[in-house]
């Protein structure tokens, strides 16, 4: 994952530990249990992500597609789309991130700038890596 993706991690972490002890508040039994459950439930979960997380370092070189690139693509339809290849936990494409795992990014790892792949019948050719 990236330095940031492993910050915003840490962050949800944060929350669900907040949550859990504002749950701890409530007076009645029952309902500190149903209140407590998700939190406690999400800051194990995320707790260990934390900790078993591997930060990958920004690459290096923008000669070819690798783990932390950002990715301009242009398809046959002339749209123009720009992905930056992450870890599974932080990728979102809406807002321009895929996980490196994805069958796109698996396709643009190694390739370079011109280079085109072929993803469901489309092709798509590199136009820039950062």
């Amino acid at each position: 994952m990236t330095e940031a993706g492993l910050k915003a991690l840490e962050a949800q972490l944060q929350q669900a530990r907040e949550a859990y002890e504002a749950a701890q508040t409530i007076e009645d039994v029952n309902q500190k249990r149903r209140q407590s459950a998700i939190p406690l439930r999400d800051a194990r979960y995320l707790a260990e992500r934390v900790r078993t997380a591997q930060v990958i370092a920004d690459p290096a070189s923008t000669d070819t597609v690798a783990f932390g690139s950002t990715v301009t693509l242009k398809r046959d339809d002339g749209r123009v789309q720009t992905y930056r290849i992450v870890g599974e936990d932080e990728a979102d494409p809406r807002a321009g991130s895929i996980s490196f795992v994805s069958p796109v990014a698996r396709l643009l790892m190694g390739k370079a700038v011109g280079d085109e792949v072929d993803v469901s019948g489309q092709s798509l050719e590199i136009v820039a890596i950062a």
